[in-house]
């Protein structure tokens, strides 16, 4: 995993947990499964058997993938960065001057990015073109459909 990886505190603890649950409750509920499909006999042709190690290989993956960035967080620091500037960590109020919609994003890392709850990434498109600018600020994003129109309406830390 090559450098650093920015998280919220909120980030950072939802892996932790993601990576608990996984090393606790799939690790038992997959060693029981791949036991119970044991006992069914002959494991050469038995599906669940099959599911149950897919099951636990994928576990196992993502247990050391999750380490892995764990081991790179940097936990983001507001009070070190500017407030009257958008950065990671900022939510942000946009108004779409082509259709004059409202929108609030809050910058986070790819890792936390999650449209359900408008996070949107850094390293995104619209994320990358946000950065930097201030309230009041007209943006332009260039995306693959075309270019999109912001003004900056406000922005606020967590």
């Amino acid at each position: 995993m090559a450098g650093e990886i920015y998280l919220t505190k909120k980030g950072y603890q939802k892996l932790r947990d993601e990576l608990e649950r996984l090393k606790t409750v799939e690790r038992r509920r997959i060693s029981k499964a791949i036991g119970e499909a044991r006992l069914q006999g002959d494991i050469s042709e038995n599906a669940e058997y099959d599911a149950a190690k897919d099951a636990q290989a994928h576990c196992e993956a993502r247990i050391v993938e999750l380490e892995a960035k764990l081991s790179s967080v940097r936990i983001i620091d507001d009070e070190n960065i500017p407030a009257d500037k958008i950065f990671i960590g900022a939510i942000v109020t946009l108004k779409d001057l082509d259709t004059d919609e409202e929108f609030k994003y809050m910058l986070v890392s790819p890792e936390e990015a999650s449209y359900e709850e408008n996070k949107i990434s850094i390293q995104s498109p619209i994320g990358r073109g946000l950065l930097g600018h201030k309230e009041g600020a007209t943006v332009e994003v260039k995306v693959p459909a075309g270019i999109l129109k912001y003004k900056v309406l406000k922005i606020r830390r967590p």
